[in-house]
């Protein structure tokens, strides 16, 4: 029978027969200290990358890049990467960086963790939503667990420390879900939610338009539909605030649509929707191509170290599809994950806004017996996570990495395989009732253990890996000879050829000139420097010695553009004086 209270039956104690507590630990603990801790736990595990990784190529340093320059620029409308209209994507992020820049640092300073800081508080944001929105259904403790299993991912905690749009749109689908989760629950009991939570709702349906377009829409609508369908009918429809929610998307959206339409002529709806998502649902989009089950193979990998609750969140959702719980998280993760699978443009993280519906399977899962394969299918699947990420590690340390970072190598793969085989031990023994405490100290344990194993491949050993960041060493090979324009001295800007990635961009200044070896040698005769790719190298030394140009190499650092695959040369030039 349905349980029409919001709570999934069996209620269980906290763990240990752990006393209640204060009045005023109850008070807090349903409505603060799951979303806290949630928070808390993304912040721990992205901050540390967020100061420490170097710029990433690509689609990083070009939101970074548009940001500055609108900053440079003062076009809060249409944000541009050097001449070319960066039309993709609505102007959210690009406002939310530009803000964050301007609180704490400045365009001119380049500062990439200062253009990270709203994913940040996106990531911290999506998993603490995603720990109230929980609370409909579970108890607090339950409630606070679906958001650490969403909180304590690598992919999430990854996005949470890079300039790009991922994790703000991963909290504006939580935020709308999690309030969505509250409409429901309230709606199956005659009721209907505060003003607060559809403020809420809506809020998150904003902010996912102005980031990413339809994408947050178009996963609330198809979570709505599978409740209608399934409930055969639909009551929380009529308590969500259509008329002054509808309107408050039209007064942040509308303006910016407005002023973009009048701004380009239409060009942007034109490039956007027909150049971009229609693209990317007829066909690979610059060659991000993936077969159907991409993202259910990639989930063990990205979802880490709550891996191993897959099977048993799967089984809960199939075997208590009825209940509110797990028939809301289902309608929030499958028919879009359906839509992602089927589509041929595939990167890891576009299934990111769907985790917190597999979050709240997990919550659910905790609560109720594990069965023998689903116990030890988790296991297996931890196992294989874990030996992926360590296997992934030892080999980018020996391809890439030099003897310091060995050490800082094998602390990762010793705390990522911790943290695989605590989670497997978590799942295989215990239970519900006298033995629940257990199993939860050790999925506790390997969530402490996944988080410093992310913090030390994202802080520790990725900036280590020196050929993985070929334009910081060009950038600081600049610097470090005296030539950087942006010095007052020297002639600028720096002409570029052969290496056109945009974490160069960024770090060198908009100016930045890309050319071929031909450009490059005619930057250097007007004594302006140069970096000359290996691939460039002949024509512009051909260009040099046919225009009678003396120039001087002043030095050269190599690497790897993993964005294409190809070792990357870059040697610096300029016209003897």
């Amino acid at each position: 029978m349905v349980n029409l209270t919001g709570v999934d039956r069996p209620i269980l104690a906290p763990p240990h027969g752990e006393a209640t507590g204060s009045p005023v630990t109850e008070a807090l603990a349903p409505r603060v200290l799951g979303p806290l801790l949630a928070a808390l736990i993304v912040l721990l595990a992205a901050l540390p990358g967020l100061v420490r990784m170097p710029t990433l190529d690509r689609d990083e340093a070009r939101f970074a890049q548009s940001t500055a320059q609108m900053l440079e620029s003062g076009d809060v409308v249409d944000p541009r990467f050097q001449d070319e209209a960066r039309d993709k994507k609505p102007v959210g992020i690009n406002w939310l960086q530009a803000g964050a820049v301007r609180l704490t640092s400045s365009e001119e300073a380049r500062e990439i963790w200062a253009y990270r800081l709203p994913s940040l508080l996106g990531g911290m944001a999506a998993a603490a939503a995603c720990a109230w929105g929980a609370r409909a259904f579970f108890k607090p403790w339950r409630a606070a667990s679906a958001g650490v299993a969403l909180g304590c991912g690598f992919l999430l905690t990854s996005e949470a420390f890079t300039a790009k749009t991922d994790a703000i749109l991963c909290a504006a689908v939580a935020l709308s879900m999690a309030a969505f989760a509250r409409i429901y629950m309230a709606a199956r009991r005659g009721e209907t939610a505060d003003r607060r939570t559809r403020a809420v709702f809506w809020l998150g349906l904003g902010v996912g338009l102005m980031v990413k377009g339809p994408v947050a829409p178009l996963v609330v609508i198809l979570a709505g539909l599978a409740l209608w369908v399934a409930d055969r009918g639909a009551p929380w429809m009529r308590r969500m605030s259509w008329r002054w929610g509808l309107l408050f998307l039209l007064a942040l959206a509308g303006p910016w649509a407005a002023a973009i339409t009048v701004s380009g002529d239409g060009a942007f709806w034109t490039r956007a929707m027909g150049g971009d998502v229609l693209h990317k649902l007829t066909g690979a989009r610059e060659g991000h191509r993936g077969a159907p089950g991409y993202y259910l193979l990639l989930a063990p990998v990205l979802m880490f170290p709550a891996t191993a609750l897959i099977p048993a969140a799967l089984a809960y959702g199939w075997g208590r599809h009825k209940a509110p719980a797990a028939r809301f998280a289902l309608a929030w993760l499958v028919p879009a994950w359906l839509l992602f699978e089927a589509a041929p443009t595939k990167l890891p993280h576009y299934a990111l806004p769907l985790y917190g519906g597999f979050a709240l399977l997990a919550a659910g899962a905790l609560g109720h017996p594990m069965g023998r394969l689903t116990r030890w299918g988790g296991a297996g699947l931890s196992l294989l996570a874990s030996a992926a990420i360590a296997t992934l590690t030892v080999t980018a340390t020996s391809r890439f990495g030099g003897a310091a970072a060995a050490p800082v190598a094998a602390l990762a793969v010793l705390l990522t395989v911790g943290a695989g085989v605590s989670a497997a031990i978590g799942v295989i023994v215990g239970g519900p009732g006298s033995d629940l405490g257990r199993r939860l100290s050790f999925l506790c344990a390997a969530t402490g253990m996944g988080i410093a194993a992310h913090v030390t491949l994202s802080a520790g050993l990725l900036p280590m890996l020196s050929p993985l960041w070929p334009s910081r060493a060009a950038a600081e090979m600049v610097s470090r000879h005296g030539v950087d324009p942006r010095n007052g001295v020297t002639p600028g800007p720096v002409a570029v050829a052969g290496y056109a990635e945009p974490s160069l961009v960024f770090a060198l200044g908009t100016d930045t000139d890309l050319g071929d070896g031909s450009d490059a040698a005619l930057a250097v005769e007007t004594g302006r420097p140069a970096l000359v790719e290996g691939r460039q190298l002949q024509p512009f030394l051909d260009r040099l010695r046919r225009d009678r140009i003396v120039a001087d190499r002043l030095g050269q650092v190599g690497g790897f553009d993993y964005s294409n695959g190809k070792a990357v040369s870059l040697s610096l030039w300029l016209k003897r004086r």
